[in-house]
């Protein structure tokens, strides 16, 4: 049988004992963990990030983990001791970062509803800088600011209106999404950020989008940038950094994303050609430095044939992982270990037990498994136990990290079923 290509290799990678990560056997681990089972590669997220950073060597930047992707104290940890800033989205996330050992002056705090508890409590860390979305936070944000005696480092998030190409949920840059300031206020909220006694304009900001899969949207978005700073520096408010975003797509099936290092390249020749080089430059890739360095683990319970569609039940669910329920995602599913009994290929749906009809993890899919097999859904290491919950009253599945010297460490536990009651009180009768 004919085995497809592996996303995440050559770390992921088939052997004697079916699927390896890291060179350690997927199925071993399963059956020593239990499924459904998160497992995540330390040195393949070291190696995701190599190319931004060789392609950046030499250049005053900061490359910030997009935590959102995935936020274990494990995987922050990785990043943070390679030197990584952070770009966060909430004061849970920055408490996440404080608590995996990173630096909250490398912290570029983004998101379109910043609260002024979370306003403070950023301020009380020091971090690098905010990434404001509407002209109202810039007010809030210099209250907040004032109140306690200082000024908040801040950037505009500006929306240059650029198509990304991607899935419409994760398009972020065009006028008709919700984040950012439009290109056509932009000037005019800078100078109205930089008469804000409780505000230091410091950069601007822009980011189009998630899974983009081209140079040219990036491109076009960093053109429209330039063209806004140089009419915001002739307005006489200096600006220090460039923040140009993530969304680097990755490899899920067939699609041919340009590299980190290519990608920077293109955007630095822009950025010399256009006079703006000697700028500090700030990047957030997410997706591009966990996605393919993880994977889902999930055992087969039952084959369900049916009139007009087959049926594989696995015990992993929408709600261990969402992207395919909610976006329509198409990701890598194959056997740990694939069977030479000469069981036939099925074709089927692979489904989970919730009891939802969009609880699905793969459809049409070719797989020759029985009751009891494991399967892994590859490309799992963004947006994955992130998004996870408790639907259905089902406990989180159990992470692992594969570190450099061989190890399997579990780095967050099974959620076990006492704990999903646990915040909850019955009333007096």
């Amino acid at each position: 049988m004919s085995r497809p290509p592996l996303p995440g290799a050559p770390h992921l990678a088939w052997g004697p004992a079916g699927l390896s990560l890291d060179g350690q056997a997927l199925d071993a681990l399963a059956t020593e963990h239990g499924t459904p089972l998160y497992v995540y590669s330390r040195p393949a997220m070291r190696a995701a990030l190599a190319p931004y950073q060789r392609a950046l060597a030499g250049r005053a930047h900061l490359v910030c983990y997009a935590m959102k992707a995935n936020s274990n104290l494990a995987v922050l940890q990785t990043f943070a001791q390679a030197g990584c800033g952070f770009d966060i989205v909430s004061g849970g996330e920055l408490a996440r970062v404080r608590a995996a050992g990173g630096d909250p002056a490398k912290v570029v705090f983004s998101g379109l509803g910043k609260t002024r508890a979370e306003m403070a409590q950023a301020l009380d860390a020091g971090i690098k800088c905010f990434n404001v979305e509407s002209e109202a936070e810039l007010d809030v944000l210099s209250d907040v600011a004032a109140a306690s005696g200082r000024r908040a480092p801040v950037s505009l998030r500006v929306n240059p209106d650029v198509d990304a190409r991607t899935h419409p949920y994760i398009s972020t840059g065009l006028k008709g999404n919700k984040f950012g300031i439009a290109h056509t206020r932009a000037l005019a909220a800078y100078r109205h950020a930089a008469s804000l006694p409780g505000l230091q304009v410091v950069g601007i900001d822009c980011h189009i989008g998630s899974q983009i899969t081209e140079i040219a949207p990036y491109l076009d978005a960093l053109d429209r940038v330039l063209d806004l700073v140089e009419a915001i520096e002739a307005a006489g408010i200096p600006l220090h950094h460039l923040d140009l975003g993530g969304g680097l797509g990755i490899t899920y099936t067939d699609e041919q994303p340009p590299g980190a290092d290519a990608l920077i390249a293109a955007l630095l020749a822009k950025l010399d050609a256009r006079g703006h080089g000697g700028r500090e430059l700030l990047f957030e890739p997410g997706r591009s430095l966990v996605g393919n360095a993880g994977v889902l683990l999930t055992e087969v319970l039952y084959l369900k044939p049916g009139e007009d569609k087959n049926f594989c039940v696995v015990d992993a669910a929408m709600n261990d992982l969402m992207r395919p329920a909610l976006y329509e995602a198409v990701m890598g599913i194959v056997p740990l270990r694939p069977r030479a009994d000469g069981t036939p290929e099925l074709r089927c749906d692979v489904v989970g037990p919730v009891c939802e009809s969009g609880d699905w993890l793969g459809r049409d899919r070719s797989l020759a498994v029985q009751a009891g097999d494991r399967l892994a859904v590859l490309s799992a290491g963004a947006y994955g136990m992130a998004m996870a919950s408790n639907y259905n009253s089902r406990g989180r599945p159990a992470e692992l990290l594969l570190l450099d010297d061989g190890r399997a460490v579990q780095v967050r536990a099974r959620e076990p079923v006492e704990s999903l009651c646990a915040l909850e009180r019955l009333p007096d009768a």
